[in-house]
């Protein structure tokens, strides 16, 4: 069943396509270890031509790198929101080991010992240099960078809320009157282009981190001009969605929440709109690097690793933003270039993790691989896309609170023990709540086997935005936290 009213062709067809790994002429760099190019982009779902998660989205940049390596088609993050998911891909730990379930928990309080992942290049000899959005944003780490570009601020339009939703924060969509240049992004792009344009002489780990497109959509207006309103497609969306989801999965979506205020403000196509846009301009950046590099004499002797933070809502299950324990919000782009080792235009089907990418790179540049990373080296992935595979995907939301994603299937316990079962070889839209169904409780029980058995407490909080206040301790028990709202 396909997701939108109009039907996309099949992301399949990009796969028919190679593309060289370097520019005519390029000479690799010869390094002991190969350099690493690590590129995160904030809140993009599956919206890209390789995956076909939209209709007509434009992203040649991404689809050139799906082209020239390996792309996962069932990539989920560790957890639905930007600080959870980056430092349990950067730690490399669940969030249920480490405490650290919301964008408010200070990642380090939970984790002092930690040895993160460009740490742990650094400790083996690597230039480590990171710009943008790597860790999320006021909880960066001076530690794991030699060198760090930080974010800069994007313009705004002079009038806002521009979809004039009153009292949303970021929660705005609208093009800004500027060039690119006067974007956050693109001067963080500017200085990654610049590092692959110097000469180095050892191994590097360079990570860019790209902000679009997450809120608030603020975007040149050129960007907006490529998805003509009368042309957008919206979702594909049940009205009686949440009618067998149990209360803490009804919580999450806050159907009287955005959904409500997108509809009463008429804004649904303009949202989409205003998606698509950040997401084609933060294209044209990952292009950009893509260029520097092949251009540069690194471009045969360089990993390249690309991925999301976790995905995004635009009304699928009456719900915005991410924060579920859903497909939407669980799916990400994940792209793999590893010169020698894949072979361009791969396509994975297995279920995989951000947890993985840590020991995967840690093993493909030869570094060693410790025993506290709980994710799985894909390795033998990138050798053959094909390959039995038999390890789900856990993903958490709130102390308690799993998903369990395999090929098939996608089980939620909540921690109260309610439950949802998703069949996605016939309802790839998660519209019908299987959990009580008799026959399929040895499904259950199969998945529920990969649950955590461990849940530690929630770590403290600090306050997000400019007036931050104390860290406070988190409350000794809590068996059942209630799902909130947080700062995008």
């Amino acid at each position: 069943m396909p997701r939108f009213a109009a039907s996309s062709i099949a992301a399949a067809l990009i796969v028919t396509a190679g593309f060289p790994i370097g520019a005519p002429g390029a000479q690799a760099k010869k390094t002991a270890k190969p350099n690493v190019l690590f590129i995160a982009v904030d809140d993009l779902n599956d919206w890209t031509t390789f995956l076909g998660g939209y209709p007509g989205v434009k992203t040649p940049s991404l689809d050139r790198l799906a082209r020239r390596g390996t792309f996962f088609t069932r990539a989920y993050c560790a957890a639905p929101a930007c600080n959870p998911s980056r430092t349990s891909l950067l730690c490399g730990v669940r969030p249920s080991t480490s405490g650290v379930y919301h964008n408010p928990n200070p990642w380090r309080v939970q984790l002092p010992d930690a040895v993160t992942l460009p740490q742990h290049f650094m400790a083996h000899g690597y230039q480590v240099w990171g710009g943008g959005k790597i860790f999320h944003g006021g909880m960066n780490d001076p530690q794991s960078w030699h060198v760090y570009f930080p974010q800069a601020r994007d313009p705004v339009p002079k009038l806002r809320p521009v979809n004039g939703i009153p009292n949303t924060a970021q929660f705005d969509w609208g093009p800004v009157e500027v060039g690119d240049q006067s974007m956050g992004d693109t001067q963080v792009t500017d200085w990654g282009v610049k590092f692959l344009g110097q000469e180095h002489d050892r191994p590097f780990f360079l990570a860019v981190g790209l902000f679009r497109p997450h809120l608030p959509w603020y975007v040149p207006k050129k960007y907006f001009d490529e998805y003509p309103l009368a042309e957008v497609t919206l979702p594909k969306v049940k009205e009686d969605d949440l009618d067998d989801v149990p209360p803490i999965g009804r919580q999450m979506a806050r159907p009287q929440g955005d959904h409500a205020k997108v509809l009463k403000y008429q804004q649904w196509e303009k949202a989409v709109q205003g998606y698509l846009a950040s997401i084609t301009y933060a294209d044209g950046q990952i292009g950009r690097l893509l260029d520097a590099l092949d251009k540069s004499p690194y471009a045969e002797n360089t990993i390249i690793v690309l991925w999301t933070d976790h995905g995004w809502h635009l009304g699928e299950k009456l719900h915005w933003r991410k924060f579920t324990l859903w497909e939407e919000a669980g799916r990400v782009p994940l792209v793999f270039v590893v010169p020698g080792l894949t072979k361009p235009g791969s396509r994975c089907d297995r279920t995989v993790s951000l947890l993985d990418i840590y020991p995967t790179l840690a093993e493909l540049c030869g570094l060693p691989v410790g025993e506290q990373l709980e994710g799985k080296s894909l390795k033998p992935l990138l050798e053959d896309p094909a390959r039995p595979w038999d390890r789900p995907v856990i993903t958490t939301h709130g102390r308690s609170n799993h998903s369990v994603r395999s090929e098939r299937w996608r089980l939620i316990r909540y921690s109260d023990g309610t439950e949802e079962l998703y069949d996605h070889e016939n309802d790839p839209l998660e519209w019908t709540n299987l959990a009580g169904e008799a026959k399929l409780a040895e499904v259950k029980k199969e998945l529920a086997a990969w649950l955590p058995k461990v849940n530690v407490p929630e770590g403290p909080r600090q306050a997000e935005g400019p007036a931050k206040k104390k860290t406070r301790p988190a409350p000794a028990k809590s068996p059942r936290p209630k799902p909130t709202a947080e700062t995008p």
